[in-house]
């Protein structure tokens, strides 16, 4: 895969967590953008109290978006991952704390996203990641 080293089972196993997030968030991000629109989730977040509702839709839907698709590639993981965590924690705080902690309105899948975020932040995508080919040229 990417770069001069092989992907062994680390990298793989990053592979496999930074693609799974990913895909998550992008198909959320892009429910956002093209079912929903800015309008809908603006609105979404008006009725939960979310400050700037208008601007907070935007940023969100596009974080959410294009920072899934970051993490499937593997590019700019660790800033993707940072900004998904932080979507992650406010959203736990706002909306899924008071559901307790089990889904469907709890906070453990939130917070699983979240704490999957915060390693990938820590731990970079892996050696099989297209961050890697950036790095080399």
């Amino acid at each position: 895969m990417a770069g001069d080293a092989k992907c062994g089972w680390q990298g793989r196993g990053l592979a496999i967590l930074r693609m799974m997030v990913g895909v998550v968030f992008a198909a959320h991000g892009y429910q956002k953008l093209f079912v929903y629109h800015f309008a809908g989730v603006a609105g979404m977040f008006k009725g939960i109290g979310i400050p700037l509702p208008d601007v907070s839709a935007i940023v969100v839907t596009l974080v959410e978006l294009l920072g899934g698709l970051a993490l499937f590639f593997g590019l700019g993981t660790r800033w993707a991952a940072l900004l998904l965590a932080i979507n992650m924690t406010v959203a736990v705080l706002t909306v899924h704390l008071k559901g307790g902690f089990f889904a469907p309105a709890g906070f453990e899948y939130p917070l699983t996203l979240l704490v999957a975020n915060v390693a990938l932040a820590l731990a970079g995508p892996g050696v099989c990641a297209l961050d890697n080919l950036i790095r080399k040229t």
